[in-house]
């Protein structure tokens, strides 16, 4: 039963607290757009995204007017490019710019999914699309592309490690008068998941069906408007209230997700309940963990914080949806929240800090800018870092940092919109390229045994 206090709770939640949905996304197979000449196989990926989406932005904002949600993207997720471009045998930028096309025609925000999958290896066709990610995404507006490098099941793949690390740094330095925007539309992933709704990091897994909607909410804002009303509980009440906001927050993503669903004529796949900031005032999951009593966000005792927002947030809202999938949890990509912002411009919060924090939530080092002369053996150390928390914790875990070519600790990059602006963070001087250059696969761990 509806209730007024229902209504105008929810009315609240959006006016007031930044409740929003941050995202519908579509994800599309292209295993049938597959073919050997790539001019016949782009066009085919073309008409396939632009006759399964050609509603899909209509519908989305048919549903922002009808239940007053904001719908804040839509999107568009596709089967990893590497394997669709595997039979033509040559270089996939092709695929880039008939994806970005399509993205434009239909109308998406984003779409991802030129995509690599090489946690124990390397085909020909993945070797061929990680070499051609600087230009794929220099070249194209709104194609996102996300490689996953390691796994629980299958340990680390370290020559894929140090590839990346180049990658990173050279998409960077060919968008650098864009803000070296390039390298945020890149994330690096271990144990990545077939039906992750956000950008950068989506792509339609082989296992998922021809075509369907997944969703992802947000409210951060909503979290610490609730928690502001008992300043002196303790900490177990502090969970109770997360866990029956994250509900209430939940089932609103659900909502949108199956209206969306029948409207679209496609089966409704998850609900991504994950806290996603952004560059606003109040929606900081920052500004959550100092409600809860950090006087800053990086201080010690952030990571308890953080573990404790992370199992409400999942708890709350588990029951609010048919299926929960995605990453789940709470997000801490600092460009992206105003809170992390502040922190990392105050010096509370370091790369170190935010290492430990991922331990213990949703993704990993995300949208964090990085001096512009890191060398790449460093990125590839700093992946291989949260891909070892990722792989030894069972967790999707990811790395999308930024060289800010041109610039150093205490510059910043500005990109505006949801991407906001990151302020540029130190890094350890000493050199792990020894280490990255020994390449090969670092084991799975001894809990990846179980059959």
């Amino acid at each position: 039963m509806i209730n007024t206090y229902d209504v105008l709770e929810t009315i609240r939640m959006i006016q007031d607290d930044c409740l929003d949905i941050r995202t519908i996304t579509m994800g599309i197979s292209l295993l049938d757009c597959i073919d050997s000449d790539i001019n016949v196989a782009c066009e085919n990926v073309y008409k396939k995204i632009t006759a399964k989406a050609a509603r899909l932005v209509e519908v989305g904002e048919q549903i922002e007017k009808e239940l007053g949600i904001p719908i804040i993207d839509k999107r568009i997720s596709v089967t990893p490019i590497a394997i669709v471009s595997a039979a033509c045998k040559c270089s996939p930028v092709p695929f880039a710019h008939a994806m970005d096309r399509a993205a434009k025609d239909v109308g998406v925000n984003l779409i991802g999914g030129y995509t690599a999958l090489v946690p124990k290896g390397f085909s020909a066709g993945d070797i061929e699309l990680i070499k051609s990610i600087p230009e794929a995404l220099a070249t194209t507006e709104r194609v996102c592309s996300s490689v996953n490098i390691g796994s629980t099941k299958t340990g680390i793949n370290l020559d894929a490690c140090k590839m990346m690390g180049g990658v990173v740094r050279e998409c960077a330095e060919r968008t650098v008068d864009s803000a070296c925007f390039g390298a945020a539309k890149l994330v690096v992933f271990c144990n990545a998941v077939e039906d992750n709704p956000f950008m950068a990091g989506a792509f339609h897994g082989v296992g998922e069906p021809d075509c369907m909607i997944n969703v992802g909410v947000s409210g951060p804002g909503v979290v610490r408007a609730a928690l502001r009303k008992y300043p002196d509980a303790d900490i177990t009440k502090i969970s109770d209230v997360i866990k029956e906001i994250s509900y209430k927050i939940t089932r609103v993503g659900q909502l949108v997700g199956t209206i969306a669903s029948k409207r679209l004529g496609v089966p409704f796949g998850i609900v991504d309940l994950s806290l996603a900031p952004t560059p606003a005032v109040g929606d900081s999951v920052a500004h959550i963990l100092e409600e809860i009593g950090l006087e800053k966000c990086g201080t010690h005792g952030t990571t308890a914080a953080l573990a404790l927002l992370n199992d409400a947030v999942k708890k709350g809202g588990v029951m609010a949806c048919s299926r929960i999938g995605g990453l789940s949890g709470a997000f801490i990509p600092v460009s992206e929240d105003a809170g992390m912002i502040d922190a990392a411009k105050s010096g509370a919060l370091c790369i170190e800090k935010l290492e430990a924090m991922t331990a213990v939530c949703s993704v990993g080092l995300d949208m964090i800018c990085i001096p512009g002369d890191t060398p790449a053996d460093t990125i590839s150390a700093i992946i291989a870092d949260e891909a070892a928390i990722g792989m030894v914790n069972n967790k999707t875990t990811a790395v999308r940092v930024i060289p800010a070519i041109g610039k150093g600790v205490g510059e910043e990059l500005d990109w505006g919109g949801l991407f906001g602006c990151g302020p540029v963070m130190p890094l350890k001087k000493e050199s792990p390229s020894k280490f990255i250059n020994r390449g090969g696969q670092i084991p799975a761990p001894l809990h990846s045994l179980k059959n």
